[in-house]
């Protein structure tokens, strides 16, 4: 499918989460969307603390993995309504900044609305693509992204962007969906599952490599192969979960 009519095709399927008040795929209700978060690594301290931000759309913790401290400024691609960005933004205090990244102006507006509910004065929301993105070279911290670089047409542009407003030594963790085994070309072009992390998602290999490209040094820190049973339906796929280092 051509690159423009994915982001698309993305893009509708966001906002209609967005206007439908967070409730995330397939219509999900908020407890349906707690115990999807659960499952991939969230805590009952979190949810309490973030859960109204919470859409059930992720498919691991980035926050868990990374090594967030007092000061850093974190970068969140595909921020949504704001989960993570709420719960990174504790761990940088109050001389720590949180920006967050979305494509779609519902989530932007929805996230604002969440963090400013629950009163945090350092996080911040930029309308943007994860191609092409909004912020300065070598600004940035730690890059966290939760299950959405699956959904860029151009990957190696979002490695290339990441690696470009890292700071030297800078770190990127990311929770995303990869292939264990190739798709149809039917699946490929099917909008649900375009949307829903899986016709834009590339083999496990493949996606390594294209980290490794564009500059990084990388440690797998997990994989979850149940994933695809309790949320894709048993297609071939993974939650991989990975460090890198800007280098």
């Amino acid at each position: 499918m051509e690159k423009n009519k994915v982001k698309k095709v993305v893009s509708d399927f966001y906002t209609k989460v967005a206007s439908n008040g967070g409730m995330g795929c397939n219509c999900k209700n908020k407890q349906q969307n707690r115990q999807i978060a659960k499952e991939i690594g969230y805590t009952d301290a979190e949810l309490k603390n973030a859960g109204v931000a919470n859409l059930g759309l992720g498919c691991g913790n980035p926050t868990a993995l990374a090594h967030i401290e007092d000061g850093d400024t974190v970068l969140d691609l595909g921020s949504g309504a704001g989960f993570d960005c709420l719960l990174v933004a504790s761990k940088v205090g109050v001389s720590g900044h949180v920006i967050g990244i979305d494509m779609v102006p519902q989530m932007i507006d929805l996230a604002r609305k969440n963090v400013e509910d629950q009163g945090f004065r350092n996080v911040e929301f930029k309308l943007g693509d994860i191609e092409n993105l909004p912020i300065e070279d070598e600004s940035i911290d730690v890059v966290i992204s939760n299950c959405v670089i699956n959904l860029a047409p151009n990957k190696s542009k979002v490695f290339s962007e990441i690696h470009r407003v890292l700071k030297n030594g800078g770190r990127m963790y990311v929770s995303d969906i990869v292939l264990l085994d190739n798709l149809t070309k039917e699946q490929k072009s099917d909008e649900n599952l375009l949307a829903g992390c899986v016709g834009g998602a590339l083999l496990k290999d493949e996606y390594i490599k294209l980290i490794t490209d564009a500059g990084f040094s990388l440690d797998i820190l997990s994989e979850n192969k149940e994933i695809s049973k309790t949320q894709y339906k048993g297609v071939a796929l993974e939650s991989l979960k990975v460090e890198a280092k800007k280098v």
